[in-house]
């Protein structure tokens, strides 16, 4: 990484506490200026704030759904994503069905991938859709089959994890994983990234997007450390 206002932009601004209020929205939002990060991840409560306080600022607006546990039906993963679009989200994250993932059941992750990518990518201009598949619970097998269905799909990006779960947020392993299998996809490492270290090292295995809610704490640790 050869300066830091690169490092910024590969960075989603996180903020997904489900206690977070507007004033902490609003400066996330001029956080993400100042810095200049690429996007902002937040609750689909505040999407229309954020995008409101982003407009012309070249800061994308994230919207998260199904998140964190992914078990919706896909009509209602559907409908939040559009919803979310509608109220200004730029990104849509949505956690994939772990179920389908676990249980091999192609069918069905396929039409709730589809279904949601096919609302994404009928705007214009396109919405990004990324989809987590919360990588630290799955298996290598299990990775290896949710990376190729979102290959095949079309889908943006695959995202390691929601950083919610016990079970442990981005792995190098799993980024190069999920490269190698998912070959036509962009690869966002989220999870338990706090040092600049670790951004580094996710992007240099593959990641194309980091998302974490130490943003600030990773440039400024950039910044004095020279990494």
């Amino acid at each position: 990484m050869s300066n830091e206002r690169e490092l910024a932009y590969r960075i989603d601004h996180t903020l997904l506490k489900p206690e977070t209020t507007g004033e902490q929205i609003k400066r996330l939002c001029e956080e993400a200026k100042t810095y200049g990060f690429c996007a902002v991840s937040i609750n689909p409560r505040w999407i229309p704030l954020a995008a409101d306080l982003l407009h012309g600022s070249g800061v994308a607006v994230g919207g998260v759904v199904s998140l964190p546990l992914g078990a919706d039906f896909t009509k209602v993963k559907a409908a939040q994503a559009k919803e979310a679009i509608f109220a200004g989200a730029d990104e849509i994250d949505m956690v994939a069905d772990l179920a389908a993932i676990i249980e091999g059941d192609e069918r069905y992750l396929t039409r709730q991938l589809e279904a949601v990518r096919k609302i994404c990518h009928s705007m214009r201009p396109k919405v990004l859709f990324k989809v987590i598949i919360e990588a630290a619970v799955l298996t290598s097998e299990q990775k290896m089959f949710a990376c190729r269905i979102a290959d095949k799909i079309g889908v943006d990006f695959v995202k390691t994890s929601t950083g919610m779960h016990p079970a442990g947020g981005a792995t190098v392993e799993d980024v190069k994983l999920m490269k190698e299998y998912a070959p036509h996809c962009k690869i966002k490492a989220a999870g338990g990234i706090r040092t600049a270290k670790q951004a580094l090292e996710m992007l240099d295995a593959g990641a194309d997007r980091i998302g974490t809610s130490s943003s600030i704490q990773i440039i400024e640790q950039f910044r004095t450390e020279q990494i």
